[in-house]
């Protein structure tokens, strides 16, 4: 996949994430399959964020409504628990309730 085609996929992740609302997660397949691509591609796109995006990276979760661990760093989802945290989503057992929390996208 050329360069140009990625950053544009990568442009269409980021904006939809954008949209997802403070106190909600979305999962990585949600987002993926609004926007027609997998769930890895999503994560992949959002591990390219700068660090002080705007973009509301931490509202995307597993499907299992859990934060992933990331590879080599195995406190980083501590710090994204701790932000949707003080954005009212609740973890009990260290998961997120989906049908509690989960956005709901307009079609």
């Amino acid at each position: 996949m050329s360069r140009s085609i990625l950053q544009q996929k990568y442009a269409r992740i980021y904006k939809e994430v954008s949209l997802i609302p403070e106190g909600t997660v979305a999962t990585y397949g949600q987002i993926a399959e609004r926007i027609g691509c997998g769930p890895r591609e999503v994560g992949k796109a959002l591990s390219e964020l700068p660090p002080n995006t705007k973009c509301p990276w931490h509202r995307v979760i597993n499907a299992k409504g859990m934060v992933s661990i990331r590879t080599g760093n195995h406190v980083a989802h501590l710090s994204q628990e701790g932000q949707l945290e003080d954005e009212g989503v609740e973890f009990i057992n260290g998961r997120v309730d989906l049908k509690v929390y989960r956005w709901e996208a307009e079609v």
